[in-house]
């Protein structure tokens, strides 16, 4: 049987050509092939300020408020090395993006798991986080528009976020990179853009998600100077920083790429998401469209566990999504269906779910 993958989020649509080509250029330019800066090229950290001086109106140093990553996900990891050691707490969404558990481990923290809820939006409970575990924690990551659930968050829950995060002297840490992946008219926000957020944060990105280049390994943080200048002492001493020609191609991603394909990139992914909501309703779900995001998180049927049901829809079925438990332990009764793969076989695999009468 021919397997549909709906588990992972790679988008299947192609690179933008102007950025290709201008990889091009720059791998056959010999002055491209030596070691880069370890921070990245002050060409690459300046696109990424004015980026976000367009797109967020936030202004940033590119200096001293912008390093370049090889992924968002290296900067994920590695930021906990500079700042947890053996008896620090991080504290960390569950269900979340199962770098921020893994990163604290591996620099021998401890996580203390925020659960998102269902009747929380999806959102943590900011309050309730114990006065023992604030005192002790080093750093908090948070994730909107969030995987795996596609929930949202407002410049207010930003706000109280990073308000938490300053009186408790923690550094606060902000994945957001699905802030490009809006429908219906709404445009996600930057912690940047509340009032005294780069006292405290610090913002993840990445070009994968925004302009189909995950393969390619490049992104940026921005933000707080001293959390910034600790992430970039680690990537100085375990990596030699991003290729630059590929930082060239970046350059040119977050100049050059307008609006324009962005919006064809983010119908596609509209219509995608329509077709696996309204079919998952039509065989026995009740969801909401995900204003962001290319997932739908959706509770699972018949009183099995995330993994039992995975388990029998690739068997049973040939098609594969990823058990919430996999996000952590408030995951469970979830799964997540991403939709990076054509209509066509979005239907397909809707038609194989409901010859299964879960």
């Amino acid at each position: 049987m021919e397997v549909i993958s709906l588990a992972v989020g790679d988008p299947d649509l192609p690179t933008p050509q102007p950025i290709i080509e201008s990889l091009c250029r720059a791998a056959n330019d010999p002055a491209n092939h030596g070691y880069p800066s370890y921070e990245g090229m002050y060409e690459f950290r300046e696109a990424a300020a004015n980026w976000y001086g367009r797109r967020f109106g936030v202004a940033l140093d590119p200096a001293a408020e912008v390093v370049s990553l090889i992924g968002s996900k290296e900067g994920i990891a590695h930021v906990f090395l500079a700042f947890v050691q053996l008896g620090d707490i991080s504290i960390v969404p569950s269900p979340g993006y199962p770098v921020y558990h893994m990163g604290t481990l591996l620099a021998d923290g401890t996580p203390y798991f925020m659960p998102l809820t269902r009747k929380k939006a999806f959102l943590p409970d900011l309050e309730s986080i114990p006065g023992e575990a604030l005192e002790k924690a080093k750093i908090m990551f948070i994730n909107y528009p969030n995987n795996p659930t596609a929930a949202v968050a407002s410049l207010e829950f930003f706000q109280k976020a990073v308000n938490l995060a300053k009186k408790h002297n923690i550094a606060l840490c902000h994945d957001l990179a699905y802030s490009e992946l809006a429908y219906d008219g709404y445009v996600p926000p930057s912690i940047l853009q509340v009032e005294g957020a780069k006292d405290v944060a610090v913002e993840f990105h990445s070009l994968s998600k925004t302009f189909n280049m995950t393969g390619w390994r490049a992104g940026f943080a921005v933000g707080n100077a001293q959390i910034i200048r600790g992430l970039s002492t680690i990537k100085t001493n375990v990596d030699s920083g991003l290729f630059q020609a590929i930082q060239r191609a970046g350059v040119t991603a977050l100049n050059e790429v307008g609006e324009e394909h962005l919006a064809a990139i983010r119908e596609t992914f509209r219509e995608r998401r329509d077709a696996m909501v309204e079919g998952l309703n039509s065989i026995g779900w009740k969801l909401r469209k995900p204003k962001a995001t290319f997932y739908v998180w959706a509770p699972v049927p018949g009183g099995m566990t995330s993994v039992e049901f995975t388990t029998r829809l690739l068997e049973d079925a040939g098609v594969l999504v990823t058990p919430g438990v996999g996000f952590g332990e408030h995951g469970e009764g979830y799964f997540r269906v991403s939709y990076t793969t054509p209509v066509e076989k979005i239907e397909k695999a809707i038609e194989r779910l409901g010859k299964l009468k879960l």
